[in-house]
């Protein structure tokens, strides 16, 4: 199965999900801010990236979207976006994939079901 990276300050979330992946037979490794996140990509260049937007601040997880496509090294890894900002800000609109502005495969807002999640990573591979 797929190795994926989980990115996530939140380590009860990483734990939980980290088990839900690993049901179903992935390898799964863990970063808990986005500078580590991004080390652990380039380092692992794992199959699939989970990744978190509020960590260190309110937009970590978008840059490092934006960071991981614009390099070489790590444009190919697919990029799944699980937060809460939305609810978190109370934002009336919700997050899409864009090429430019968040180069990502999919966008899932937190808390997330496990079918969900499964389906979501389903869908990349």
């Amino acid at each position: 199965m797929a190795k994926i990276l989980i990115v996530d300050d939140d380590h009860d979330f990483v734990e939980a999900t980290k088990n839900i992946l690993e049901s179903r037979g992935h390898s799964v490794v863990a970063a808990f801010d986005g500078t580590s996140g991004y080390g652990l990509a380039v380092k692992e260049h794992p199959d699939l990236i989970c990744l978190d937007v509020m960590m260190k601040h309110d937009r970590e997880g978008f840059e490092i979207a934006r960071k991981l496509h614009g390099d070489q090294a790590t444009n190919k890894i697919p990029v799944i976006i699980i937060t809460g900002v939305r609810k978190e800000k109370n934002l009336p609109f919700a997050f899409e994939p864009d090429p430019d502005w968040l180069p990502v495969k999919a966008v899932l807002e937190k808390p997330v079901t496990p079918s969900d999640l499964l389906e979501a990573v389903d869908s990349v591979f």
